[in-house]
């Protein structure tokens, strides 16, 4: 099969493209190679299989057209592009809605003028939910807990775009999900929460898992904004393949369907636990210093993963543990990838 990889040398999609790559499938990856270790993702790449690397920026409507003609026979299209972190929503909105919602327009609109018939899996955030502030929160030692939602936050709550970042992306996600009503396209939207994994160049402001394994590791300042008992479900990079994998398979039942995808109620961590986790390994305290808290974040945000495990038998199989021990073994193997 040949599958579209939008965003393919970032962290999510060079481990999808890497999975496709190595099951024999054609890939085509499309990125402008602006992130931190895109370049080193892309080089990891080219040895794996019959890749075909478009260098391009979503924003190009022209670009994306001829490259979606051209490749109207692909049999799944992953959307993974955009601008990724609330703090340079804040410095920069215009470069985030250019990136968030008029590429993720350009994706949709190249797609209906190709006839796409392929499923197309839009990467979504908790962030289109908002600050939460009327959801019912108690503070324990380390961490903070829904008092009344045991099994975490449902696609029923209320959308309330917090933040630039949760602007554009809210907007992108609006657009996917009218993009199936209005012109039949096959599309998926997954409300991620944090996803971590190998190959995550995490810095000070995105991929806060990986960025903490790695600064530990290198001896570079962590920072924790707010208190540090913020709390969110962690799902493994393969888990969300897993997911993907299993909502293309049953694309009868979910096309044009929304789902939050992450960690659950049984994987989740806060900030302080993660530091304590790294302390352990070390076999010494992280020193952190605390800084203001940031714009739009919320205290906690839990996945209800319910509507995923109904719809296509999905649920994640890697621990909060396992995965952090994963991770941390990566990262120590391969410090020079990040010097």
């Amino acid at each position: 099969m040949k599958i579209i990889v939008i965003g393919g040398t970032g962290f999510i999609g060079s481990n999808a493209a890497s999975r496709y790559l190595n099951r024999g499938d054609e890939v085509v990856v499309i990125d402008n190679l602006s992130r931190p270790g895109g370049n080193r993702n892309l080089e990891w790449l080219r040895h794996q299989g019959r890749l075909e690397f478009l260098e391009t920026d979503i924003r190009n409507a022209d670009q994306i057209n001829r490259i979606f003609k051209t490749h109207r026979d692909a049999g799944l299209v992953l959307h993974l592009a955009g601008q990724v972190a609330v703090t340079t929503s804040v410095l920069d909105p215009r470069s985030d809605f250019e990136a968030n919602v008029i590429g993720t327009f350009n994706v949709l609109e190249a797609a209906r003028l190709a006839s796409i018939s392929a499923p197309i899996i839009f990467s979504s955030t908790n962030k289109v939910y908002g600050a939460m502030e009327e959801t019912g929160i108690v503070e324990g030692e380390d961490r903070y807990a829904y008092s009344e939602l045991p099994n975490g936050i449902s696609e029923l709550q209320n959308l309330d775009f917090h933040s630039p970042y949760g602007c554009s992306k809210g907007a992108g996600d609006q657009y996917v999900r009218d993009y199936h009503r209005i012109y039949g396209l096959k599309t998926i939207v997954f409300r991620q929460s944090c996803i971590y994994g190998y190959r995550q160049f995490g810095v000070v402001d995105q991929g806060w898992v990986a960025w903490f394994i790695i600064a530990a590791l290198l001896g570079r300042p962590i920072t924790l904004h707010g208190d540090g008992k913020q709390v969110r479900d962690i799902l493994f990079v393969d888990d969300l393949l897993d997911a993907i994998d299993a909502a293309v398979a049953n694309i009868g039942r979910t096309s044009g369907q929304v789902y939050n995808v992450g960690g659950g109620p049984q994987n989740v961590i806060s900030l302080r636990e993660l530091l304590d986790y790294l302390g352990r390994k070390q076999d010494h305290a992280v020193p952190y210093t605390l800084a203001a808290w940031r714009t739009g974040d919320q205290r906690v945000y839990v996945s209800n993963i319910s509507k995923a495990q109904e719809d296509f038998g999905w649920a994640p199989k890697i621990s909060v543990k396992r995965g952090l021990d994963l991770l941390y073994d990566w990262v120590s193997s391969n410090r020079e990838l990040f010097q």
